[in-house]
């Protein structure tokens, strides 16, 4: 796996494929830099090199065409607040006017190459364009996790024209070495807590991972589908009727694999799904009609924390209950301080997957874990046992 260390990059321009796919508000400005904070360690390298960095990124979906509210010029002073550096910026992300900006580019100076999805090729993975984007530096690096799912032109069709020169940038590199540690070389034993609405979006990832972990725990919503079919009564909780044979089926191969399963035993119960609901705790297999399950209850919480803190490789995926109304966080808070007590004394913890990367920034966990994911599809297809395109046209040499 060739990384930014195998590089010098002393009067070399690197083409850096970032995931700077960050939110705006009705302003323009960034309302959150954590994707630009993560690339800098890997631009700052390349700068300290005494060389120079071509950054390329999109920004939200202009499908092929410019659209002023999805320019990256928005991001420009944001960027060179984090980066420490004035970052110079460019209207296009190929042709003429982007050739001349980098030609005139100094060692120790970064440029903002404009969307890449102003250009339909780049979704497309066209190849012309990816040989266009190809010519504007020396050694390409990716460090876009987010996107390395995705077979596009800036995240993989460019890497056949570097047969000799790429490689990963310092986030990319760690993010598939966390990725590693929980799927090959994790320390037992390996745990996965699985959160989130439906069974029916996390079964590929189930049925990799069980012949890696020792435990998985289930929580959130796919909790009532299991319960449901194990003959339980879950009221109106929301219910996948028909993947409960797939539920049943699950178990069957958990137990044949020596897997442990924890399911919640009670929840807390509201009467409506509204913040101010009424709410009681009740046995996970007994909701009465009228009532639907929105977090976790006290005994299944303890349970939890029993096999969270003997737990030396843990990967959380989804939130354990409804953790956007307080009156139904309490559960997912209670989860990620276990997984901060367990990370303090030495276990390794990834947390990836959109609503679980929001709760612990949401909850001030991000400090407290091993490795917080930046890429939710990206991390979800990896767990799924897929190769990501973007990570492939890397190891092709």
């Amino acid at each position: 796996m060739k990384v930014l260390n195998d590089f010098n990059f002393e009067d070399k321009k690197a083409l850096i494929r970032v995931d700077f796919n960050v939110p705006l508000n009705d302003k323009f400005e960034v309302t959150d830099n954590s994707r630009i904070q993560a690339a800098k360690p890997t631009i700052i390298k390349v700068l300290e090199d005494g060389g120079s960095a071509v950054l390329m990124s999109h920004l939200g979906r202009p499908k092929g065409e410019r659209n002023p509210d999805l320019s990256l010029s928005h991001i420009v002073d944001a960027v060179s607040d984090v980066i420490g550096v004035t970052v110079k910026f460019v209207s296009d992300c190929v042709g003429e006017e982007a050739e001349k900006a980098v030609a005139e580019l100094q060692n120790g100076e970064v440029l903002l190459l404009e969307n890449l999805r102003f250009h339909s090729e780049e979704e497309k993975g066209d190849e012309a364009f990816a040989e266009k984007l190809s010519k504007l530096g020396d050694i390409y690096v990716n460090d876009a996790f987010g996107t390395a799912h995705r077979a596009h032109a800036s995240t993989t069709v460019i890497a056949k024209f570097f047969p000799e020169a790429k490689c990963f940038g310092y986030l990319l590199a760690k993010e598939i070495e966390a990725i590693d540690k929980v799927m090959a070389t994790g320390e037992k034993p390996v745990l996965a807590i699985l959160g989130g609405a439906k069974v029916s979006s996390k079964i590929t990832i189930i049925e990799n991972i069980l012949d890696k972990i020792d435990d998985l725990i289930i929580g959130g919503g796919m909790t009532y589908t299991f319960i449901k079919a194990q003959g339980g009564k879950v009221g109106d909780s929301i219910c996948e009727d028909d993947k409960m044979e797939l539920a049943m089926e699950i178990l069957k191969q958990a137990k044949e694999k020596n897997v442990n399963v924890h399911i919640p035993v009670d929840v807390i119960a509201a009467d409506a799904f509204d913040a101010n609901a009424n709410t009681q705790i009740v046995d996970v297999d007994k909701i009465p009609d009228g009532w639907q399950g929105l977090d976790a209850g006290p005994d299944t919480l303890q349970n939890f924390k029993k096999v969270i803190l003997t737990s030396k490789t843990i990967l959380w995926n989804g939130p354990i209950g409804v953790f956007e109304m307080e009156k139904f966080a309490a559960g997912t808070i209670a989860v990620g301080n276990y997984i901060a007590e367990a990370t303090k004394e030495g276990s390794f913890s990834l947390v990836g997957g959109g609503d679980s990367v929001a709760a612990v920034k949401q909850f001030g966990f991000e400090n407290k874990v091993s490795y917080v994911s930046t890429g939710g599809g990206a991390m979800l297809e990896s767990l799924e046992g897929k190769t990501l395109p973007g990570i492939a046209a890397i190891l092709e040499y």
